[in-house]
């Protein structure tokens, strides 16, 4: 039967409310980049996880590693920041340093990775697949809600966000090294009305009560 994440790990990437949950240590593919993602550059890098992605999906269903396996692919993710502590209302986004990911089942491995990555370099060139890691990562405990509109009104809920963590006694902490808070793309937005856009937002956490 094929694994479809809306449904198996729906409390992970559908929350109805803001939610703390703890997450376990999850294989992902990843992409490091800077500047305005609107640009065509951003959609070349995202062109290449999907690429390799769709490479390990289709080895998987076929069995060539393995038992047979078909699951539907993992949402777009990434990881933000900025080069000069801009954010919310004046967020600059010339600035803006991400990670972005697309999350991998459990059964692959590194060397899966970096066979496919090699087929895919001679099958479809991109020259951001010389730039692809694996990188296993165990977020732990977060906060996440899900943000329906453009991604200019993100301020409003993570605003709300904050207010949980001050209720709470939490507060936030990098994740993946020094990026302020994930983003997981329910809705693709080449596709979708701004205002229908529907995007997990989510943060690293820990207690201000340790």
């Amino acid at each position: 039967m094929k694994h479809e994440w809306r449904k198996a790990e729906k409390a992970w990437y559908l929350p109805k409310e803001p939610t703390i949950l703890t997450l376990p240590r999850l294989n992902f593919i990843t992409l490091e980049g800077t500047g305005d993602p609107n640009g065509p550059l951003f959609s070349e890098q995202v062109g290449a996880l999907y690429s390799v992605a769709y490479d390990l999906r289709m080895a998987l269903k076929r069995g060539e590693l393995g038992a047979p396996y078909e699951y539907v692919v993992y949402p777009l993710e990434g990881v933000w920041t900025t080069s000069d502590g801009s954010r919310g209302a004046a967020l600059n986004k010339a600035a803006l340093r991400y990670k972005i990911m697309l999350r991998q089942p459990d059964r692959l491995t590194a060397t899966d990775f970096q066979a496919s990555v090699a087929r895919v370099t001679t099958k479809k060139p991109n020259p951001w697949l010389d730039h692809l890691a694996w990188e296993p990562y165990a977020e732990g405990q977060v906060l996440q809600t899900i943000h329906q509109g453009s991604f200019d009104t993100e301020p409003t809920t993570f605003a709300q966000l904050q207010t949980v963590l001050t209720d709470q006694h939490y507060r936030v902490v990098p994740t993946m090294g020094d990026y302020w808070h994930r983003e997981i793309y329910l809705t693709d937005p080449r596709r979708t009305a701004p205002e229908k856009a529907k995007t997990v937002l989510r943060y690293k956490i820990e207690s201000t009560n340790a």
